[in-house]
Formats: C-alpha cells, structure tokens, sequence
C-alpha cells in the first residue's frame, strides 16, 4: 500500500459520494458488498488488467486492455504513442475504466487522464517516482522510456466497488 492517509481520506470520499450519486439499481447491487478504500488499496497490488474505454472523434466508444496499476488512489497505465487511445486521449481526455476478477472484484472508473510524460512538454512533478516504478515492473531496458511509450494517470470523478466477500481478495 502506497498511499498516504490523506489519500485514503479522499478515495473514501470519492468511493462513498460516487455510490450516493448512483442509480437505485446500482446500489442494490454494491451497496451491501463494496469494500473500504483502505482494503481496495490491499487488494489493488501490482499489474492490474484494466479494460479502457475511450472516444473517437465520431463519438464511437472503443475498448481496449491496457496494464493498470493503482497508486496513490488512481489507476495509471500506459500504451505505445502510436496506439488509437493515444491518438484519442490527447484528443478527449475523458476515459472509463474496469477491473474485473471474475464474479470476486469489479472496480468502475470514470474520469479524465492526465499525460505524465508529455512528448517535448513537462513531465509531471512525481514521474521520476512513476518511472521508477515502471521500469522496476517492467524491467529497465523494456521499452524506449521517453519515445516509445506514453504513462497517463486517471483522475477519477466516480468509482464504485463490487467487491461479495473482499475477505477472499486481501489477507489485510
């Protein structure tokens, strides 16, 4: 767990009002089996398979799998700078994205991505600390760092947790 207590703080409150805001049939469904944020942050180690949903300039929905990795109450990923969720990330920074572990865990996301090693621009202020990460992960040579890949961080305006028996999921 990385996350400072300030952290926790501020997904708990983004878990608990995005549930509030919810339809009634969602919250039939999570309310009564959705877990804390300290325990989602337990649960949510290492690689994360994220399926991720962004829009072309028609307005068409495309979905994709992308490695996530929640950090710090956010999910960040990455993706070759060529890729078509490159091209519609810079375009429309809006973005969904899902975890799922069978019928055990499905953790929904919406919100906007922030680029975190902009081409030719300022990177953002923790990226040494996110590199660092990445290249621990992934290895230090297994990709052009500064070309070949491009890190987004997904700033969450709404998360909601399913999450039965979170018990099976952590041992924390």
């Amino acid at each position: 767990m990385r996350e400072t207590p300030a952290e926790l703080e501020e997904l708990q409150r983004l878990l608990d009002a995005s549930l509030s805001r919810s339809t009634t049939h969602l919250r039939s469904i999570v309310a009564e089996r959705t877990t804390t944020a300290e325990r989602l942050t337990r649960i949510l180690t290492g690689m994360c398979v994220l399926t991720l949903s962004t829009v072309t300039a028609k307005g068409e929905p495309r979905v994709s799998a992308v490695d996530g990795h929640f950090l710090h109450g956010k999910w960040h990923f990455g993706t070759a700078r060529t890729a078509a969720k490159a091209r519609h990330l810079a375009a429309r920074p809006a973005a969904s994205a899902a975890h799922l572990r069978g019928e055990e865990l499905g953790v929904f996301t919406h919100g906007t991505v922030e680029i975190l090693n902009p081409r030719g621009g300022e990177p953002a202020a923790d990226w040494p600390y996110l590199l660092a990460y990445f290249k621990d992960t992934y290895g230090e040579d297994a990709f052009d760092w500064d070309g070949e890949v491009v890190f987004y961080r997904l700033h969450p305006h709404w998360m909601a947790v399913y999450a039965p028996d979170d018990g099976k999921l952590t041992a924390g």
